[in-house]
């Protein structure tokens, strides 16, 4: 890459070139999963779209390829509240590397009663973090083996109000939707800086970088027909949110220069510009209690013993 190339300002609409490189993006059929697959299919890079989903993912797909003429993406059958099932589906990428993973997948509920999923954990603690952690494992020497993999963690504005009570993860005592989805990305980002910290200590190549998308509203969302759908009504009477918050693919933004950019660093936070909520993607400071390295090993021993992970996730 030239100096004049490294030196120019980042440009959401003329990407780096990744042809030849690998990405999975998790939950990539809809929503901000969906567009940062778009963006990445842009750049020739191979994406592969996680999700549980057949007929979504394919929808999704044929949506990249009607915009991204050739592009290169492919659905592998994930699902993150299984964790029995996650060894097996990495097998089935059979890919020697993979140049970085998109911890994006989510699931938000928005009332009680409290779920769980058929390991016994809390849905979105057990689906959005558990089930990223333990999939990182069966990772890691894919990321290990390209030249310099990443691990992306899509974080949450609604992390930033929330603590994690680690004598209650998966909300046992007490169930609050709203709380347990900010706790639950709360400790995804958590996990990734965390995991930025024990890969700096064995001077691993992999960088772990937590990104998110501001407020990202599907009402202000470009349609992708039949992947989602906005009306002009529905467009319209968002307007006025249009100062604030934005839609999902400009939500997508911080993520996908997460994944590309040749200057981002490991522990790294990436976010919009304008007041962490909307605007062009930016390195913006970690927030004291997402970088607490006591709370975090906390949590790495706790998610360690609930998904029966090595205790390094493989990496060495």
């Amino acid at each position: 890459m030239s100096s004049a190339s490294q030196h120019r300002p980042w440009d959401v609409h003329r990407l780096p070139a990744a042809s030849g490189s690998t990405f999975l993006v998790t939950g990539g059929n809809a929503g901000i999963g969906y567009f940062t697959s778009e963006q990445l299919a842009a750049t020739g890079a191979h994406v592969v779209l996680g999700s549980r989903d057949r007929a979504k993912a394919e929808a999704a797909m044929a949506s990249i390829r009607s915009r991204v003429p050739g592009a290169q993406v492919s659905h592998l059958p994930l699902d993150l509240a299984d964790l029995t099932s996650l060894k097996a589906a990495v097998d089935r990428l059979e890919l020697d590397r993979l140049d970085a993973v998109v911890h994006n997948a989510g699931v938000a509920l928005d009332d009680p009663p409290r779920r769980e999923t058929g390991d016994g954990h809390e849905l979105m603690f057990g689906t959005n973090h558990l089930g990223h952690f333990a999939l990182t494992q069966w990772l890691a020497p894919l990321l290990s083996a390209a030249p310099a993999g990443r691990v992306v963690t899509v974080g949450s504005f609604a992390a930033r109000s929330e603590r994690l009570d680690l004598d209650d993860l998966q909300s046992t005592h007490e169930y609050r939707p709203k709380r347990t989805y900010g706790r639950s990305k709360l400790a995804q980002m958590s996990f990734g800086f965390d995991l930025d910290r024990r890969l700096r200590a064995i001077n691993s190549t992999v960088l772990s970088v937590v990104a998110h998308p501001g407020g990202a509203l599907d009402s202000l969302t470009p349609s992708r027909p039949p992947v989602s759908v906005t009306t002009p009504g529905q467009r319209l009477r968002a307007l006025p949110a249009a100062l604030l918050v934005q839609g999902k693919e400009a939500g997508a933004r911080p993520v996908v220069r997460a994944v590309l950019d040749p200057e981002a660093q490991g522990g790294q936070l990436w976010g919009p510009r304008v007041f962490g909520l909307r605007g062009t993607p930016r390195s913006e400071p970690v927030p004291a209690h997402m970088a607490d390295a006591d709370v975090a090993a906390r949590l790495w021993a706790a998610s360690g013993e609930l998904t029966g992970t090595d205790p390094d996730l493989g990496f060495r």
